[in-house]
């Protein structure tokens, strides 16, 4: 089958969409400028396990599984069932349910910070209710970032993606250097007193130096400022408790959204409850923070946590991902262009420029070449409950084809010649 008649309905999707929809969908990590057109899915139609089904009827083992929201697979079937049982008694009510104070009693259980909890729907609203909730405790109204935090002007206006953000809020936002505590003090060398809070992701593509989180945290209370994880990816996959619990250093606060409730919508602000308690003064309301669905779904997620070897399961598959993409690039003398980094639940394939090709020119290539034998990815490997010794067999058997041609490509200098596409252009990068 030709690759135009492969994603045929797709395209014709899109271009239907992009008549209605800005971009043809509601994420941009979701939309066309993440996957090169003429060679790429745009539109899924349903899911089952570690597998997806676009609209056209490809099958694809998927490693982005909803952005990483997705920890115990598609159509799990005891979040399911929860669901269902709850839709039985209704989703939304005029007075709280009683799921409202049963989840939040069973992430304080879990996560070593969380003395009181309230819900949110995005990891953008998590983390920008925590913000909110630093500066009304601090009475400042600078933040230092680090990571990747959502949409909200608070966060997004310090990044390339800045516009309609005015400037008095953009100024308020500074990033400093993973793994570099000299970046951070130099914050506080600029804003002394100004900063309200800390805010980061514990890990995304880089370990942790040795003490490197709990620098951050005695040079964040030195400073009167409040320390926080953003734990929307690390919450819930790299232990029970989060990237608190694995890494053994507590933050003042805490967000948590993607494996709270295995890809329904809820998210979470959690901490002390000497802090939290202000959450009655400032304004974090939602029509629909207390929807009974995905509290029911999160309930069940956090009793299968509890229940099952899924944190273990996580880490030894994406071990074994982490550590056969490494003998591969070993084997096609790869190492140079291309690494493979991050938690084995959440682990990221980098590419780097070669000669006369971009990196753009490589990831375009590895993109075209893995979704056609069946395999969704950015370049992330992001784990479930559902992955399969054979999924990551296919993974990596795909993997074997596709990386011989990534070096066929750049040794005889014509990898243009396997393009079958405009290679994707450099945008707005997350992390």
């Amino acid at each position: 089958m030709k690759l135009s008649e492969r994603y045929a309905k797709s395209e014709a999707m899109l271009e239907r969409a992009l008549k209605s929809i800005p971009l043809g969908t509601q994420t941009f990590s979701k939309s066309k400028t993440q996957y090169p057109y003429g060679v790429s899915p745009y539109y899924m139609e349903r899911g089952q396990g570690s597998h997806v089904w676009d609209i056209d009827g490809n099958e694809y083992i998927d490693f982005i599984n909803g952005l990483d929201c997705i920890s115990l697979g598609y159509n799990d079937p005891d979040v399911n069932a929860a669901v269902a049982e709850q839709l039985q008694n209704g989703h939304i009510f005029s007075l709280p349910h009683l799921l409202e104070v049963e989840v939040a009693e069973k992430i304080i259980a879990m996560v070593p910070c969380a003395e009181m909890v309230r819900f949110g729907k995005n990891g953008s609203d998590a983390t920008a209710g925590a913000i909110r909730l630093a500066r009304a405790y601090t009475g400042r109204d600078h933040v230092a970032v680090c990571g990747y935090h959502g949409w909200q002007d608070w966060y997004i206006g310090s990044t390339a993606r800045n516009l309609g953000v005015p400037q008095a809020t953009r100024d308020l936002t500074h990033s400093f250097v993973y793994n570099n505590t000299s970046s951070l003090q130099d914050l506080f060398n600029q804003w002394p007193d100004q900063i309200a809070a800390v805010i980061m992701e514990p890990m995304n593509v880089e370990v942790p130096a040795e003490g490197f989180l709990q620098k951050v945290k005695d040079l964040a209370h030195k400073n009167g400022t409040l320390f926080v994880f953003d734990e929307t990816v690390t919450g819930f996959r790299f232990a029970k408790g989060g990237a608190q619990e694995y890494f053994g250093v507590v933050p003042d606060l805490a967000t948590f959204g993607k494996g709270l409730s295995n890809g329904f919508p809820l998210s979470a602000v959690t901490g002390k409850a000497e802090i939290m308690k202000l959450m009655e003064e400032i304004f974090f309301s939602f029509t629909f923070g207390g929807e009974t669905l995905s509290l029911a779904a999160a309930r069940a997620t956090l009793d299968k946590l509890e229940r099952e070897p899924v944190i273990e399961t996580l880490r030894q598959q994406g071990d074994k991902v982490i550590k056969g993409v490494k003998v591969l690039l070993n084997k096609y003398e790869l190492n140079s262009i291309m690494s493979i980094s991050g938690h084995p639940s959440w682990s990221f394939l980098a590419f780097r420029d070669s000669g006369n090709y971009s990196q753009w020119d490589l990831k375009t290539l590895f993109m075209q070449e893995v979704l056609a034998r069946g395999i969704i990815t950015l370049g992330t490997h992001n784990m479930s409950y559902c992955h399969s010794d054979a999924d990551i067999e296919k993974l990596l058997q795909c993997y074997d084809e596709v990386f011989q041609i990534i070096q066929d490509g750049i040794k005889s200098g014509c990898l243009e010649k396997y393009l079958r596409c405009k290679p994707l252009e450099p945008l707005f990068k997350l992390r």
